[in-house]
């Protein structure tokens, strides 16, 4: 067998997800949470869910979706706010179970990361077993159950980790990795956003196996810089590695909206996804951000953005909810309908933490109990 790039022996990728994170730890914590549709966020007008509980999720509830909406499809649900410095200490506690397997982890956020254990320093050959023995450890020390996928490379490893969630894992081999990705629907293409997705759609392009019979330039031609990447993941092909400890110069998230924003409540509504995204990473990575960048694209497909820096990185992601609110609101009323938003946190510098020791007395359950495309965050 061969990896992505021929040589003898092909690589072993783990994709730890936990399960229903932010939502899990609260039902965690309070007994009477438990078995309830849970989500995790503001229940205000323009509120958004961070994360909903596997008992929400039946509704049709799920993160992202505006507060309104999830409780119009779940009238019970039960709104908890955001701890992030819980899921923070808990998220270093699970990070530290990792790194007994392996120093080469890329958090993508608080609650997922990728593991690669090609090399690994428990010299075990077979990274389901290594899945399995980490899964069973998070069990054990923080009471919360986590998914993970294993295969030869970071795109088909992030699929399977969705395969047999909540609290399973699934691997796909060198062998069976092009059959998978050609009969996976484009729509649940990691990398590929609604936007894209529909673009795809129009194109004809519903599934795997349609996207591999379209040639690289073709791809190029639609799709920019993308294209190589969706060319290779149509083969069951990607060569990016798992990068350890990675400080980029900037980390962003946007979305292309269904319909025109006209108004300061949707277009604040659809951002708020956004800043969790880019404030989750950060947090996962220890690192600081001191500038904000919001980027606004037009109907028209015209674009400005927008920026503010401060001297000191920012502290909490109410620090950048305001500063997001200071950068959105003079762009309102808009001269024409807006698409797209994004955030940008930039000026960013590793911190260390100094508050990971106090925290971990939370880290276990209570005596009563039984974070759109490959570059982005």
């Amino acid at each position: 067998m061969t990896n992505d790039k021929g040589s003898e022996r092909p690589r072993k990728i783990v994709h730890v997800d936990m399960d229903a994170f932010y939502a899990s730890v609260e039902q965690r914590d309070n007994r009477e949470l438990r078995g309830l549709p849970v989500a995790v966020g503001h229940p205000a007008a323009r509120g958004v869910v961070a994360a909903a509980s596997y008992e929400a999720r039946k509704f049709g509830v799920h993160s992202a979706m505006p507060s309104v909406t999830a409780k119009r499809k779940c009238p019970d649900l039960i709104f908890v706010r955001p701890r992030f410095d819980v899921y923070k200490a808990v998220s270093l506690q699970i990070r530290a179970i990792f790194a007994e397997y392996t120093p080469m982890i890329e958090p993508l956020s608080l609650d997922e990361a990728y593991l690669d254990v090609t090399e690994n320093l428990k010299s075990m050959e077979i990274a389901t077993e290594i899945a399995a023995e980490i899964r069973a450890k998070i069990k054990a020390t923080s009471g919360l159950t986590a998914s993970a996928g294993i295969s030869y490379n970071k795109f088909l490893a992030k699929m399977a980790s969705g395969q047999n969630k909540p609290d399973g894992q699934f691997v796909i081999t060198p062998k069976n990795g092009p059959a998978f990705v050609e009969q996976l629907p484009i729509k649940k293409f990691h990398g590929v956003g609604p936007a894209t997705a529909e673009k795809m759609h129009r194109l004809g392009i519903e599934t795997g196996a349609d996207l591999k019979e379209r040639t690289l330039e073709f791809l190029v031609e639609h799709f920019g810089k993308s294209g190589p990447y969706f060319y290779g993941i149509a083969r069951g092909i990607d060569n990016r590695q798992v990068k350890p400890d990675r400080v980029r110069k900037s980390v962003g998230a946007e979305d292309t909206f269904s319909e025109d924003i006209h108004s300061f409540e949707p277009a604040r509504e659809g951002l708020q996804p956004l800043i969790e995204k880019v404030w989750s990473y950060c947090e996962a990575n220890e690192i600081g951000a001191k500038t904000v960048t919001l980027k606004v694209k037009y109907a028209d497909f015209s674009q400005i953005t927008r920026s503010k820096t401060v001297t000191a990185p920012l502290q909490t992601i109410g620090d950048l909810e305001e500063m997001v609110d200071l950068l959105l609101a003079p762009i309102f009323p808009p001269r024409r309908g807006i698409r797209l938003l994004g955030v940008t946190l930039s000026s960013l510098e590793l911190q260390t933490s100094g508050v990971a020791p106090q925290l971990r007395l939370a880290l276990r359950p209570p005596a009563s109990a039984g974070l759109e495309r490959p570059s982005d965050v």
